[in-house]
């Protein structure tokens, strides 16, 4: 079977596989994944089908609180419905995840994830709004690059068919929503023939209706609401083993290899790190480095974030493992540890093995993790007393937490050429570059990648274009730091 590659960013991607498993696509706009919406809106107003053999009805609230609560209604009618949103948008959303999960109601939500306003605005990424979600009961999904969103947001929406429970599909906001990748495009055909048909019918048929009315949403006493609380656990405890038979499906049709939880790196590593998110593309690079150099080290990626599964964690887990960095981009002012960090410990408080575990912070608001970062904390598992509680690529002068950048390497493949393009917001720079990787990507037997650094002043602000082509697959989600080409433009 030929294989279709196309230049695309995530959101794009997200919008593509989500578009066929929807009737009902329930949206208000918010910096990063508006697109994602637009993408959705412009299709259904063209007449583009859904598996279900119809334009998708696209509804547009006036707040994310409204695109939840059409969210809710679309799932009780029996319809299949899907939302886009970020950041505070997300926060607006949380009483009706709650009830949604609480109905078990097969929703998918698609977030680029993002930080919230806390001492100030930000509009970049990080994963503090979707750690915020994590009490809700909606299943909880992470991919870390364009190609992971094209072949894993369809097993949120096939999964949540199947189980019933609502589905958070996260990746990180600008860095993978708005990265523009060359890569492998799925056929939506065989997406579909994926699709449990039986419980879509299921689904419809539970759906509100005069003919036959039921009573929901009551208001239940002290006698009967922990019991019916407790009655979801089997739809929880199946979830794990329906995402993986997907991602086992999906692994069929594109040839590669996802799991719960994925593994990479020395078949025998005693040092290993645990995150989730674009991390995990600069972290295999630079294990691969480090590989060469003779060290031993790997990496866990956590896919299926919630539920969390000790089962699909310590069948990747190396047997060989004796100290383990766990990497949150969020912060939880207070507690013991990040959230990350603390599902990760626990695994092993009944486990046979007793590696040391430490935790460190890293990206909060789009901040730069670099290879280098990487190294440090492979080099403090490798001391005898390491830093406990760490950040990554920053300068912690107040309460001195930072690892130091021990050194500063290329580990990208060797023939990619790199460039970086200055330029002023709204002068053309940017456009003109997404116009060149999309050509070069498109038309050659190159891979491209392309991300735009620029703050949130846009027309008028500072631009940088950082564009990398080359003949492997390019896994460098971080900024150029060495260029094979500078190009300086003030008009």
């Amino acid at each position: 079977m030929s294989k279709t590659m196309k230049t695309m960013d995530g959101n794009y991607a997200a919008a593509y596989v989500s578009y066929v498993f929807t009737d009902c696509a329930c949206i208000f706009p918010i910096t990063p994944s508006s697109p994602m919406a637009e993408y959705v809106d412009e299709w259904a107003a063209q007449g583009m089908k859904n598996i279900f053999g119809q334009p998708v009805k696209v509804v547009e609230m006036q707040s994310e609180a409204g695109a939840s609560a059409a969210l809710h209604g679309t799932l009780s009618s029996g319809a299949l419905g899907t939302t886009y949103t970020a950041s505070q948008g997300l926060m607006l959303m949380i009483p009706n995840l709650y009830k949604i999960a609480g109905e078990l109601l097969p929703g998918v939500f698609h977030v680029t994830a993002r930080a919230l306003a806390t001492h100030a605005l930000s509009i970049f990424g990080d994963h503090s709004d979707v750690m915020s979600c994590r009490m809700t009961g909606v299943a909880m999904l992470a991919t870390s690059s364009v190609q992971e969103v094209m072949d894993l947001a369809g097993v949120a929406h096939l999964a949540a068919i199947k189980s019933r429970v609502p589905f958070m599909h996260y990746f990180d906001g600008f860095r993978t929503s708005h990265e523009q990748q060359k890569i492998e495009v799925i056929d939506l055909q065989d997406l579909a023939k994926l699709v449990d048909w039986d419980a879509v019918q299921a689904h419809r048929r539970r759906g509100l209706n005069p003919e036959h009315p039921e009573i929901r949403g009551t208001a239940q006493n002290p006698d009967i609401f922990f019991q019916a609380r407790e009655a979801s656990n089997p739809f929880y405890n199946a979830i794990p083993d329906v995402v993986n038979n997907y991602m086992q499906e999906i692994n069929k049709l594109t040839g590669r290899d996802y799991r719960p939880f994925n593994y990479y790196g020395a078949p025998d590593a005693e040092r290993i790190i645990v995150t989730m998110g674009s991390s995990c593309d600069t972290i295999e690079e630079t294990i691969d480095y480090l590989a060469e150099k003779g060290e031993k080290v790997g990496l866990i990626q956590v896919h299926l974030y919630r539920p969390f599964s000790a089962k699909y964690f310590f069948d990747v887990l190396p047997k060989s493992v004796q100290r383990i960095a766990v990497l949150d981009r969020t912060k939880e002012p207070g507690a013991l540890g990040e959230p990350l960090l603390e599902d990760v410990k626990s695994l092993f408080y009944d486990a046979d093995i007793k590696p040391l575990i430490i935790g460190g912070r890293y990206g909060l608001g789009s901040k730069e993790l670099i290879p280098a970062d990487i190294i440090a904390t492979y080099e403090n598992l490798k001391v005898e007393q390491p830093k406990p509680r760490f950040t990554l690529g920053i300068v912690d002068d107040v309460t001195g937490l930072s690892l130091p950048r021990q050194e500063t390497s290329d580990v990208t493949p060797e023939g990619t050429i790199q460039c970086k393009f200055y330029g002023l917001g709204s002068d053309g720079t940017v456009g003109a570059n997404k116009q060149a990787v999309g050509i070069i990507g498109d038309n050659t037997d190159l891979y491209a990648q392309a991300y735009f650094a620029y703050d949130s002043k846009k027309s008028g602000g500072f631009t940088v274009s950082h564009l990398r082509f080359g003949k492997e697959r390019i896994r460098s989600p971080y900024q150029i730091t060495s260029a094979d080409l500078v190009s300086c433009s003030n008009q």
